[in-house]
């Protein structure tokens, strides 16, 4: 091959301070909540769901309930396509961070967490759409998400990401809307009841694209299950303040994105089909445009396709045609 991508990484604190990079996507959840007026008291709330959820979940020698609390990095990946100098970057993940309030200790958490990519957003809002354009029935091009799920696992597989972090990561997601999920009888002393869907999903289709399974679980005390998408053995290879790292972060994030799902007033039974349109649910008191996210993907699709996919196509269709994982 004449080319040999590269990577570097750059992080910046999710904190009540936290001000979005100029590389950040706009619709990335952390920088739609670090705008406005009330952005500070917005990330000052975020952070205090996740600390006490955090304390709630790991109630062992801890009966003040208040001996953890859990410190976020952005991680933002930039490639290098040519071996110039020139970047783009290309996926951004969540690294957590836990501090034992009682020992002074610092403790690894998990790297992931979140996931966002502008040639996922390609994938998802040029791709597909134009795929589709004209036709009755919804399809999927058979090569739909090979590039970004070999970008991905080459990361992962890099030198710097082994450099950098210590074990693999953990993406946590939402259900989907269009699928049902039946309780199972496995339960998991963090996670809590696992779920089974009825069927895979296109995001299941294109996590496992990028090397990583799915399983999803119910911690408790929590409304809805959450998509874990992982590699090697969610259940054994990590520790239990990890996980619970991952739940207390992400499912804050989804009550605040989602909460006709994750903070309905009713907790998901054995059978559970989630909705957006679900009314009995409360609201958090930070602010979030759910709507200007959906309408901004799709510019930011455009903005991968002019500044990515079309400079640099017939690299990237060589590598992907000769990369080895």
């Amino acid at each position: 091959m004449s080319h040999e991508f590269t990577y570097s990484i750059s992080k910046i604190r999710f904190d009540e301070d936290y001000q979005p990079s100029a590389k950040t996507r706009i619709t990335t959840n952390f920088a739609n909540l670090a705008r406005g007026e009330r952005r500070q008291q917005n990330l000052r709330d975020t952070l205090s769901m996740m600390n006490n959820r955090f304390n709630t979940l790991a109630h062992w020698d801890n009966p003040t309930g208040n001996r953890y609390a859990l410190e976020l990095d952005i991680v933002s990946v930039d490639i290098d396509i040519e071996g110039k100098g020139e970047t783009f970057p290309s996926i951004e993940v969540l690294k957590t961070t836990i501090i034992d309030q009682q020992t002074n200790e610092r403790i690894d958490g998990l790297v992931g967490n979140n996931f966002s990519s502008y040639v996922r957003d390609y994938d998802f809002s040029v791709v597909l759409p134009e795929h589709n354009k004209g036709q009755t029935d919804f399809s999927v091009p058979e090569d739909f998400g090979a590039l970004h799920g070999k970008i991905f696992q080459h990361f992962v597989r890099s030198d710097v990401y082994k450099t950098n972090f210590k074990k693999l990561p953990v993406i946590c997601l939402s259900v989907s809307e269009t699928k049902t999920y039946q309780r199972t009888e496995n339960k998991h002393p963090i996670l809590g009841y696992e779920y089974v869907p009825n069927e895979s999903s296109l995001t299941e289709a294109y996590f496992k694209k990028m090397g990583l399974q799915v399983r999803y679980f119910m911690p408790a005390d929590s409304a809805a299950p959450l998509a874990f998408y992982f590699y090697g053995n969610l259940l054994n290879d990590y520790t239990n303040l990890e996980l619970i790292g991952t739940i207390s972060t992400m499912e804050t994030f989804q009550k605040i994105y989602r909460p006709e799902i994750y903070n309905a007033n009713t907790a998901a039974g054995e059978r559970f089909k989630p909705t957006l349109k679900h009314p009995d649910h409360s609201l958090t008191q930070i602010q979030y445009d759910r709507e200007e996210r959906s309408q901004l993907a799709a510019k930011q699709g455009k903005f991968t396709e002019e500044h990515f996919i079309k400079p640099y196509q017939t690299i990237l269709e060589q590598w992907s045609r000769n990369i080895a994982l």
